[in-house]
This record gives structure tokens, sequence and C-alpha cells, in this order.
């Protein structure tokens, strides 16, 4: 892909996302509703950083996030996806949606915020190969 078509695929997949998880607030009150839109909006604002570096230093990005350093903080976030995700279209019980969402928001409120998050928006990221030692961006 050119340049102009991963920031256009980019640009799509997190207005998508941020468009997803601001939706999200209208239907607050129905949990299922809104734990639905809002992992939607997270998975696509994640998935939007494929356009940026390509899908190679994605699968390089995720093993970093593999590190032991930071691997709570991934399993727990990723778990709380699929709790939310499973609540709400399987279970259907809103209590343990609303749980499942306050978990999720937990982790993503967090200090690392979402799990790429202190890597994706560095420098090096956007202009190096990722092909580094994972120690440098813990």
């Amino acid at each position: 892909m050119f340049g102009k078509q991963r920031f256009l695929g980019f640009a799509i997949c997190m207005v998508a996302g941020i468009t997803c998880t601001l939706l999200s607030l209208i239907v607050f009150s129905n949990p299922i509703k809104f734990g639905i839109t809002f992992t939607l909006g997270n998975l696509l604002s994640l998935g939007s950083t494929a356009f940026i570096i390509g899908p190679k230093q994605q699968v390089l990005l995720m093993l970093v996030m593999l590190h032991p350093a930071r691997l709570y903080a991934t399993a727990i976030y990723l778990a709380s996806i699929i709790f939310v995700l499973f609540s709400a279209l399987y279970v259907h019980n809103k209590l343990l949606t609303l749980l499942a969402i306050i978990l999720e928001i937990g982790v993503y409120a967090r200090g690392g915020k979402k799990p790429y998050n202190s890597i994706m928006f560095s420098p090096y990221c956007c202009c190096h190969n990722l092909e580094f030692c994972p120690e440098t961006y813990l």
C-alpha cells in the first residue's frame, strides 16, 4: 500500500472506532448495547494502526505486548474485551455486562491505557523498522 492509502485506511478505521465509542455513550443506559459498541470502537481503534505500520510490524508489536513486563496488562485488557462480548452477546445479562464494561474501562484508564499506547505514538515506531529489543519501550 502507498502512503496515501495507508493513511486513508488508518483514518477511516480510527474515525469509525471513535464514532462507535462516542455512539456507545448514547446507549449507555443499556449495558449490552453499550458494551458491544464501546468494545467495537476499541477494536477498530487498535486495528487502525495496522494500516500505518503494516501487518508485519503489527505482529512484531503484538509480540512486544507479550513481553513479561506488559503481559498482565495485555492479558487483562484482552480478557476484558472477550468478557464484555461474551456477557453481552451470549449471556445477555445486563449486570454481568456492566461489570465487564467497568473492568474494560478500568484497564483502559489505567496507566498504559491501551496496551499499544506507549509504543504506537513514538517517533521510532513510525520512522524505523520495529525489529528492536522489547526492553526499549517498557
